[in-house]
């Protein structure tokens, strides 16, 4: 079973990540509501797979992506976000996160996505 880390701020987005990856049998580890907690739970917790938002307080979900690729330069990450315009894209891309799912959250795609990780 792979073990799923949600960094995002929703409490909203978060329980519905964590339906949506339970019920596809994966394992929630945990949850942060903003970059530095969720960068303290991935060394924690050494997860499978993280999802991220990119609008959180303090530093953004890109600079956490950045940051957990320190720790694990092939973490398994993907982005969902509400922000996916030309300049957001390339950030994305500049950061190795080539996994996007766009906000609200279509489910077959991240489970599809989650399941090829």
């Amino acid at each position: 079973m792979k073990k799923i880390l949600i960094i995002d701020d929703s409490p909203f987005i978060a329980m519905e990540i964590k339906e949506v990856v339970t019920e596809a049998g994966f394992e929630v580890v945990g949850h942060s509501r903003n970059g530095e907690d969720g960068i303290k739970k991935y060394r924690e917790f050494m997860p499978d797979i993280v999802t991220l938002d990119i609008i959180m307080p303090g530093i953004d979900g890109i600079e956490t992506a950045y940051e957990i690729r320190k720790i694990n330069p092939d973490a398994k990450l993907v982005m969902l976000s509400s922000l996916c315009d030309d300049e957001t894209k390339k950030e994305l891309e500049e950061a190795r996160l080539e996994h996007v799912v766009e906000k609200p959250i279509d489910k077959e795609k991240l489970i599809s996505i989650l399941e090829s990780l």
